[in-house]
């Protein structure tokens, strides 16, 4: 118990921080601007679910990609932690999402939007997708591997629930509310970012410094 609970802690906010739907909320109604409430509706519901089954099958999954593609846990803690990082770096400055929508764009999406950009990459980008699989190489019991899929369900539950009510959301909490939630989030995320490429850092530098002196590998 004194191993799950820090773990669900970090499941539940690293998913949350990555899944971005509070600064999501402000670009979703800016894309379905003209559609009423039961087509928003459905945008979201096909978003969410896409990005809980894509998210799901990623980190179920992750570990035979990493046999697949010959992916050692470390490199990929490595490139995960940079990738995160660089996403809470931008939430950090208060920027809603990496992603750019023209109005050609916007209007080429129209019809689908809820799969792409909305889904993907904003609400399951390859940082929430290489966390979910760092995570899932962590779980070490049944347990714990239960507690990241549970957290990556209710993750998504409560980013439905936000999309949906984010006509009303959106000026209640206000641009400034927003930016300070936005910058709370980014920092919690890159901490979260460093411990992740630390992890994956140290055992390569124990295994190059193991190996410049004649000793066998870990």
């Amino acid at each position: 118990m004194d191993t799950l609970l820090p773990f669900a802690f970090i499941c539940l906010t690293s998913f949350f921080t990555l899944a971005n739907p509070l600064g999501t909320m402000p670009v979703f109604l800016s894309m379905t601007r003209g559609l009423d409430n039961a087509q928003r509706a459905q945008i979201v519901k096909r978003a969410t679910i896409t990005s809980l089954i894509i998210l799901i099958s990623f980190t179920i999954a992750g570990q035979v990609l990493f046999t697949l593609f010959g992916i050692s846990a470390n490199g990929f803690k490595i490139a995960a932690g940079i990738i995160i990082m660089k996403i809470g770096y931008d939430m950090l400055h208060a920027k809603y999402s990496t992603v750019k929508l023209s109005e050609e764009e916007v209007k080429e999406y129209s019809n689908d939007i809820s799969i792409t950009p909305l889904s993907i990459p904003m609400l399951c980008g390859p940082g929430a997708i290489a966390n979910g699989i760092v995570l899932m190489e962590q779980a070490n019991t049944w347990a714990m591997k239960g507690t990241l899929l549970a957290s990556i369900v209710i993750i998504y539950v409560i980013t439905y629930i936000l999309l949906r009510a984010s006509t009303k959301l959106v000026p209640l909490i206000g641009e400034t509310g927003n930016n300070v939630m936005m910058r709370l989030m980014g920092l919690i995320l890159m901490v979260i970012a460093v411990e992740c490429f630390v992890g994956g850092l140290k055992p390569v530098l124990v295994d190059i410094i193991r190996a410049g002196n004649g000793l066998p590998l870990i």
